[in-house]
């Protein structure tokens, strides 16, 4: 006879034919990876081979196979009654006694504890594979306890291989019905209910990138997560910096975590859990401290290492022993699959009305009627090409999701069903909104767009987009002058970080304060001096969870920072110092107390005279420490900063020693700072700016404007307003000119050289070191690089006799 039971200390990964994908992979990860310092429950399999005898003795094969001949395969319009039909199948079947006893053998011997708690999981031969994951297709039950409650939860996970959505998923992929089969995995049940627990990742979802661990975690048993019931906690830890055990959490995002399942506290086979309401100090807490997130994604570091490939991964953190426990592992299957040619750009051409925003999945945009449902029941009033807007979408949404043009949540985070569905799809989804059911109307027409950043928009009606292809694999990336970025939100770092570059030649920090920190920094140096009631509130929840207010500003413009260096590391990023004018940096929350009202802010009180001064300095110190921690303590030396608007050598000076105090001292652990030639005195006197800065980079758009004395706010001159004016070029070329005869770099960043392939040209020809542009822009930018290469090698070669 064989083996109905084999125990994870028998397994290995090449046991899938005998226990299916998820069996085998826990049995590998318990035999090859507890040495490594992994934990991992132990257990045991219910094989293939018992199932089959279970399907045989009680003579479904053929009945079984009939159901799924008979499918409508062109509307799967029989679907749900042909699963119900089989389901019903194999639970009105009886199970043999002899494999009863191997059963409750197994569990009275394997576990500890008498009658102790088990997660009985469903272990597909289809699944947990590199082309198919049939994530969530298959049924798990937890806190199961007792030899009847086990039975019956075995039986159930036989039954599941017969859910619509595994049908359904199945058909999608085309396995043969019949040649797919089912083990159950008994696995001694972490108490995360107690505790928490999450999925991760050994690469960033969304983009692919490969040098991030992504980890997402709520509080009890994982279900809400994986469900996408839940907003999770994200972390982000960078694996260069991980292994070099410097600090690697280079993001942290708080979630909402409203509810939490536990495990029911009566024997109730069947409600064994309850989602309870989250206590409000919890949702405010993260489940994990620093050196778990690290401890995790030590341990994904391995398992990657040892598959040899990018998995994801389920963790849990036992509420009584408060150990951490890998409890699932498999390769991951969007991104494996991808052969990244081609680069494919969106860009909104108009902005409407933002019905509601959330998370970005993606970073496609798409149109369509919304169609706002309750539960999968209502899926027929879904039509072919429409936006499903829902609460949450769990598996048994699957049959009817292809359907869909994009997808909209209230509920889930980025690793939930509905993102890891809309990415096997490729579809648009914006999930984690909270409101949107509530927002949107069921049958307006709406635009999805998910190509400004992490956050997804929600639009009123259908706007106009444009769609561009880049075949990045025909790209070539010259050697000099160098083809930089032009970035400011740290959502798309990973994205851009695809694209043929030479790092980031200007990262505009202003977008991070803007939108991920909202509260001007003087406002967290003085709160006292903030009287409005309702701007205190604001940052007193928005700084909830930091002792000091100062902490949060410099948090979170170390974690924006961080993104950015990590996406583009080892390649130079250089990060320009604030440099907001004074009417928007009182737009901030509690900026007005804070900043003067001027006539002219353009030419006021902006860049380097701000960082000195006592209205300012402050601020600016906040900005100095969370640059220091991002090159010191995160190992980020790719770092290099920039001063804009600097007047006149001497304020320079002035800057350079405030930042020397505070530890940015040039040439310390490789720091260079720059300065940005965008006045006509740094171009004057280049040559007594170089003895204060490393080098320069020309701002064109304000040179431009203050060459030509045009105001670039004022629509009534805007007409004039022209980087390839005669006067203009003149100092461009100038800068070039003496920056190389100085021995000093010097770059460019604006829009000019990639309008225009003359302007381009003179740029090249004069010897720029490198030119930095928008990200639309780039692949144009570089074709017009080439080009003037091209031009000047041709000029260069003797003209033939």
């Amino acid at each position: 006879m064989e083996h109905f039971i084999r125990k994870f200390s028998e397994i290995t990964i090449g046991d899938i034919g005998d226990v299916g994908g998820k069996t085998a992979s826990l049995g590998e990860i318990y035999n090859q990876l507890t040495n490594n310092g992994i934990n991992t429950p132990n257990g045991f399999a219910v094989t293939v081979a018992a199932f089959r005898y279970f399907i045989g003795f009680n003579r479904l094969e053929k009945k079984l196979i009939d159901l799924m001949t008979g499918l409508d395969r062109q509307n799967f319009s029989n679907l749900t009654m042909s699963g119900a039909r089989a389901r019903k199948l194999i639970m009105d079947a009886v199970m043999p006694n002899d494999l009863q006893m191997a059963i409750i053998d197994a569990y009275d011997y394997i576990f500890e504890n008498a009658e102790p708690t088990v997660a009985v999981r469903s272990s597909a031969t289809a699944e947990d594979l590199p082309g198919a994951s049939f994530a969530g297709q298959h049924e798990s039950f937890l806190n199961i306890k007792g030899h009847s409650a086990l039975l019956t939860a075995v039986k159930q996970c036989f039954a599941s291989l017969y859910t619509d959505r595994a049908i359904k998923y199945r058909e999608d992929k085309n396995f043969d019905h019949g040649k797919v089969y089912l083990s159950v995995a008994v696995q001694k049940m972490v108490r995360s209910d107690m505790g928490c627990s999450g999925i991760g990742f050994t690469l960033e979802p969304e983009s692919g990138f490969k040098d991030i661990i992504h980890i997402s975690g709520v509080w009890g048993l994982g279900e809400n997560i994986v469900q996408g019931t839940v907003t999770p906690d994200e972390f982000l830890v960078f694996k260069p910096t991980l292994k070099k055990n410097l600090r690697s959490i280079i993001q942290k995002n708080l979630g909402s975590k409203n509810k939490t399942m536990v495990c029911a506290t009566t024997d109730d086979a069947t409600n064994p859990t309850i989602n309870q309401d989250t206590p409000w100090e919890l949702r405010q807490k993260f489940v994990l401290s620093d050196q778990e997130v690290e401890k995790l994604a030590n341990w994904a570091l391995i398992i990657e290492d040892h598959y040899r490939q990018p998995m994801d991964f389920e963790w849990a953190k036992d509420g009584f022993d408060h150990q951490l426990y890998i409890i699932q592992a498999r390769p991951e299957t969007v991104h494996n699959q991808e052969k990244k040619i081609q680069v494919k750009s969106f860009k909104i051409a108009e902005k409407g009305e933002v019905i509601t925003m959330g998370a970005a999945i993606g970073n496609g945009i798409t149109a369509g009627r919304a169609r706002v449902l309750k539960t999968p029941d209502q899926a027929n009033l879904l039509k072919e090409g429409e936006i499903l807007v829902t609460e949450t979408t769990s598996p048994d949404w699957d049959p009817v999701l292809k359907k869909v043009a994009g997808i909209v949540t209230n509920n889930g985070g980025r690793t939930s069903h509905a993102a890891i569905i809309a990415r096997e799809l490729g579809a648009v989804a914006v999930v984690g909104t909270t409101n949107g059911t509530y927002n949107i109307e069921d049958g307006e027409m709406i635009t999805i767009c998910c190509a400004e950043g992490k956050t997804g928009m929600v639009y009123r009606g259908k706007l106009e987009w444009t769609e561009t292809v880049s075949d990045v694999s025909k790209t070539h990336l010259p050697v000099h002058p160098k083809a930089q970025l032009i970035i400011a939100d740290p959502g798309q770092a990973f994205k851009l970080s695809m694209f043929p570059n030479h790092g980031v030649g200007l990262m505009r920090i202003e977008f991070i304060i803007a939108n991920q920190i909202g509260i001007h920094p003087m406002a967290l140096v003085h709160f006292n001096q903030v009287l409005d009631e309702q701007e205190r509130v604001k940052i007193a929840h928005l700084t909830a969870g930091y002792a000091d207010k100062k902490a949060y500003f410099v948090d979170k413009l170390v974690q924006g920072v961080a993104t950015i260096a990590a996406a583009f590391y080892p390649k130079d990023v250089i990060v320009r110092m604030s440099d907001f004018k004074t009417n928007e940096y009182a737009g901030l929350i509690g900026g007005r107390y804070f900043e003067p009202k001027e006539e002219n802010p353009m030419i006021g009180f902006r860049g380097a005279s701000r960082y000195y001064d006592d209205h300012y300095r402050d601020g600016f110190l906040l900005e100095c420490e969370a640059m220091k921690v991002v090159r010191d303590e995160m190992g980020f030396n790719n770092i290099k900063l920039m001063i804009p608007f600097c007047r006149t050598v001497k304020e320079g000076q002035k800057v350079i020693d405030l930042m020397s105090s505070c530890g940015l001292k040039r040439g310390l652990n490789d720091l260079e700072i720059f300065v940005m030639a965008e006045i006509p005195s740094n171009v004057l006197l280049a040559e007594e700016f170089a003895e204060v800065f490393d080098g320069f980079s020309i701002g064109s758009n304000d040179l431009t404007q203050l060459t030509l004395g045009i105001d670039r706010d004022s629509a009534l001159i805007a007409g004039l307003f022209d980087e390839q004016d005669a006067a203009s070029k003149q100092l461009i070329v100038m800068m070039i000119q003496k920056a190389n005869k100085l021995k000093k770099k010097v770059g460019l960043c604006g829009q000019a050289a990639s309008d225009s392939e003359t302007f381009t040209r003179l740029l090249v020809e004069t010897g720029i070191d490198s030119i930095a542009f928008n990200a639309d822009a780039l692949i144009k930018g570089i074709e017009n690089i080439n080009a003037a290469l091209k031009s000047s090698k041709n000029k260069s070669q003797p003209s033939a006799v």
